[in-house]
């Protein structure tokens, strides 16, 4: 296949390849990666949970001879992959949200493109913020709706493509993610919920960064802003800070219903093995009470701003994702690399993940990152930076 390869080529030539590198973490916010002892700032694991040893340890004590508990489904749910615990899980998610349904899915991807390509139909309009996941935007791409991108949280450029279209189209579907994975912004879910009851629409969000870590008991930004009631539904992915796998996708009972006749995601793969329901099941019972661990974060989230801020570097994000603008693939490759060099793992993100020449280096601050560690990280990031004659910008 020498068309692949040539295509392989240019990808290595601007600096775009990816590859997989081994990773093993042994301690909190450390990993081994090419036989060396490094700070991680690239896991997702927000508050250590997928890493936690006493939850490990506590879990597997509380499942041990449960026949019920396996490592394979071997068919979807629809036919022998349905187990109580599934159940068990699903009422007990959609309690904690005061809402109807719930349905444990694969992934957030299987979520995101099943409902986009499932509920919005021929005659409907979908109108996505321009920088939502590449899940919701495949996920639009497979429905059969019209669709429509707003200016990122440019409420005002989507109140007029409404006032505009809105009489065109018989249902209208709002979606945004609550935190945004590139940039670490938060949408304004209060002027989101004002425009969907404007003009008579549905709004979805995907709380895929932010459940778990935000909120009095983790049920992230869309609870913690007491708008329950005006998201029609809730995406929840479980492989970031809830430290599992799977998706929730909270609604109504109707909405659970629809999804398992129609949705093509859900109806046409295997079931995920009971053990991760499971697991999300014993986290879920957990999370109410793991504010230490989100305390620590809002803590290490405060002192990174206040080191970078008073190395000059101008702060944007009020979250656990900080965006380095760096520009350049190349230029964005080489200061990872000097992390790297440095016991310091860092995630580059490049064009065509983000728009070109604004690359930049992706931060993932965790509850289990040390002062000592995050201190490091800010004075190598500064050195690098001066030394290569690159503005100091996270704008």
């Amino acid at each position: 296949m020498q068309h692949l390869d040539k295509e392989l080529s240019i990808l290595q030539d601007e600096h775009q390849f990816r590859s997989l590198k081994d990773s093993n973490r042994f301690d909190d916010a450390k990993i081994i990666r090419d036989q060396q002892n490094m700070t991680s700032f690239i896991s997702n694991d927000y508050l250590g949970i997928a890493s936690n040893e006493s939850f490990k340890k506590e879990f597997l004590n509380e499942i041990d001879n449960q026949t019920s508990i396996n490592f394979g489904s071997a068919s979807s749910r629809l036919l022998e992959g349905n187990h109580q615990i599934f159940n068990t899980l699903e009422e007990k998610v959609a309690s904690s949200y005061q809402k109807g349904g719930c349905l444990y899915m694969n992934s957030g991807w299987h979520a995101n493109t099943g409902i986009l390509s499932c509920l919005p139909q021929k005659g409907d309009l979908i109108l996505s913020d321009k920088l939502n996941h590449a899940s919701i935007v495949d996920g639009i791409r497979l429905s059969s709706a019209h669709f429509e991108r707003f200016r990122h949280k440019d409420y005002q450029h989507l109140t007029d493509i409404l006032n505009k279209k809105r009489k065109d189209f018989r249902q209208v579907y709002i979606i945004s993610e609550s935190l945004f994975s590139m940039d670490g912004d938060f949408a304004e879910l209060s002027k989101l919920a004002d425009i969907k009851n404007q003009f008579d629409s549905y709004l979805i969000i995907d709380e895929a960064h932010s459940v778990g870590a935000y909120g009095n008991n983790g049920l992230g930004c869309v609870a913690s802003s007491g708008l329950l009631n005006e998201v029609d539904i809730l995406v929840l992915p479980c492989g970031k800070a809830l430290g599992g796998v799977g998706a929730f996708v909270v609604s109504s009972q109707v909405v659970k219903h629809y999804l398992i006749n129609k949705c093509r995601s859900f109806i046409f793969t295997t079931a995920l093995p009971t053990i991760n329901a499971a697991w999300m099941n014993f986290v879920w019972d957990k999370l109410p009470d793991m504010y230490s661990s989100r305390d620590k974060l809002q803590e290490n989230i405060n002192y990174y701003n206040q080191l970078m801020q008073g190395f000059g570097h101008q702060v944007v994000s009020d979250s656990y994702i900080q965006p380095i603008h760096v520009g350049s693939n190349e230029s964005t490759i080489q200061l990872s690399n000097h992390l790297e060099d440095h016991q310091l793992v860092c995630s580059p993100i490049r064009y065509p993940t983000v728009p070109k020449n604004k690359s930049r280096l992706r931060i993932s601050l965790t509850s289990m990152h040390s002062k000592s560690q995050i201190l490091q990280l800010c004075k190598e990031v500064t050195h690098q930076l001066k030394h290569t004659n690159h503005e100091i910008s996270m704008a």
